[in-house]
């Protein structure tokens, strides 16, 4: 697929006309689903509609927050751009090493210490041995893991995951960061110290999408919000008016 940009600006994620469908969950007896079998029902009766031709794109150091209610079809839309998923329909495109929150713990192994993960989940991230090696140390102490560094991570709580994940995420040399919800999980004092550090990161440049129900802080980072509703954009535009979409206001009655 094409993509027209202007010279000063060039696409770091672009999805375009993206469908995506799950199976619903079914309490049907072997017999009902030998039955819908044999008569050869078709697949997408039995599934739905996470995602209903989505089209957006976010330009190479815009931080751009992707909002909705729960089941909207955000998170979906988060994974796809992740790589976590892939589209049924249309396309995603996206620009760089991307680094992605999308779960707490993802990519980590229970029966590995903390010492262990890290080089684990950053060789996901792209990056090498030497610059894990390089810098470990700095992982660790933003982290606020401690002694539990060298500790299986099945012990930890899901906090400690977070900590530890965001930190390893943060730390590689990164083009485009996906941030979920995780950063809920973690305490009062280490959120802001997150934000401060998401901050600094949008304004060297780093691409954001970020999911959350947080308001402050959106508006913190986003200057552009993405409203999704069952499936489909239906707002792009100004944080503001987006946030004003979202809690089911006029966009152009808050403004005034």
């Amino acid at each position: 697929m094409a993509v027209r940009t202007s010279r000063e600006q060039k696409p770091a994620i672009v999805l375009d006309n993206v469908s995506k469908w799950f199976n619903k969950r079914s309490t049907r007896s072997f017999k009902d689903a030998f039955i819908n079998w044999i008569k050869r029902r078709p697949l997408r009766s039995q599934q739905f509609q996470a995602l209903k031709n989505v089209t957006f794109t976010i330009n190479e150091g815009e931080s751009v927050a992707v909002m909705g209610m729960n089941g909207s079809g955000k998170s979906t839309t988060l994974k796809l751009v992740s790589g976590v998923l892939r589209p049924d329909e249309g396309e995603v495109l996206t620009r760089g090493r991307v680094a992605g929150l999308i779960e707490v713990g993802a990519g980590f192994h229970p029966d590995l210490t903390g010492r262990e993960n890290v080089f684990l989940n950053a060789a996901i991230l792209g990056m090498s041995e030497k610059e894990t090696k390089a810098r470990f140390d700095e992982i660790v102490a933003f982290s606020e893991i401690g002694d539990f560094i060298d500790q299986e991570v099945k012990h930890y709580s899901s906090g400690m995951f977070m900590r530890l994940a965001f930190s390893v995420a943060i730390h590689i040399e990164l083009d485009v960061l996906l941030v979920d919800e995780v950063l809920s999980v973690g305490d009062a004092p280490f959120r802001e110290k997150c934000n401060a550090k998401l901050k600094e990161m949008a304004g060297s440049g780093v691409t954001m999408m970020i999911v959350s129900h947080s308001a402050g802080q959106v508006k913190e980072l986003c200057r552009r919000g993405i409203v999704i509703r069952k499936g489909e954009v239906i707002f792009d535009g100004g944080i503001d008016d987006a946030l004003a979409v979202l809690e089911g206001r006029d966009p152009a009655a808050s403004a005034g």
